[in-house]
């Protein structure tokens, strides 16, 4: 196990070695960006060490891109998820707030945070977190969802309905915001309604497999709504919340 080990941290080594040779030497070679998309690579091949590695090497060429802060804390986050390690998720909420203090609608960051406050009985935190948010950006829909998300997670559904509502009245044709809305009143059994906000939320960005399974379940079901005409804006720009950016 010594050998391997030592083997392991020895392609470590080089790797970020070379990240920062070719950074430094070629320019374009290996880019900020570049660097972080091997990040990334690392992280899904279980190298989370390899990955930190990276991402620190793309931020020392770009310490303010929001982004890079973001991925360095969604590693420590998952660390600290899976050794109960307090030390690595307090650097994950480190870097969430850093990322938030170069980019403070950084939508992913917001609900990544809530939810480790949520893991760690912070919950009252989590709601102060988004709240403030919304208070901040009272013209943007993403603190209105992430709100809502979080209302039904803790099982307060007509709360989540409310600022569903509020953030479709703010951008009415969010289709986040109607596959949520959607969900919601399916949960509640308004299903009539839910498959409308769903074929409205598909109408919008068909790119959404989960919400076409749940339109065509309850199609399934016998439940009929009408098809919605809607026209979508010219520049359609959807964040599911991914684990890397």
């Amino acid at each position: 196990m010594r050998g391997k080990s030592t083997a392991s941290g020895r392609r470590l080594f080089w790797l970020v070695a070379l990240a920062g040779y070719l950074a430094a030497g070629s320019g374009c070679a290996w880019s900020p960006k570049s660097i972080n998309s091997q990040g990334v690579g690392l992280y899904h091949q279980g190298n989370y060490d390899g990955a930190l590695a990276l991402f620190h090497q793309a931020l020392s060429l770009d310490p303010n891109n929001p982004n890079f802060y973001y991925n360095l804390a969604r590693v420590h986050h998952q660390k600290g998820r899976q050794t109960k390690d307090a030390q690595e998720l307090e650097k994950a909420e480190t870097y969430y707030n850093l990322c938030l203090d170069r980019d403070p609608n950084h939508t992913d960051c917001y609900r990544s945070l809530a939810v480790l406050l949520v893991e760690q009985g912070r919950k009252k935190d989590a709601f102060t977190l988004l709240e403030r948010w919304n208070m901040r950006s009272p013209h943007l829909a993403d603190p209105k969802i992430e709100l809502a998300r979080l209302y039904e997670e803790t099982g307060d559904l007509t709360a989540a309905k409310e600022k569903l509502l509020a953030a479709l009245q703010v951008e009415p044709n969010n289709p986040r915001a109607l596959a949520a809305l959607g969900h919601v009143r399916e949960r509640q059994g308004d299903l009539v309604q839910a498959l409308a906000d769903y074929k409205r939320s598909l109408a919008i960005n068909p790119a959404q497999p989960k919400v076409a399974l749940r339109a065509a379940a309850l199609q399934g079901q016998g439940v009929v709504a009408q098809v919605p005409v809607v026209n979508p804006p010219t520049t359609l720009a959807t964040r599911p919340g991914p684990l890397f950016r």
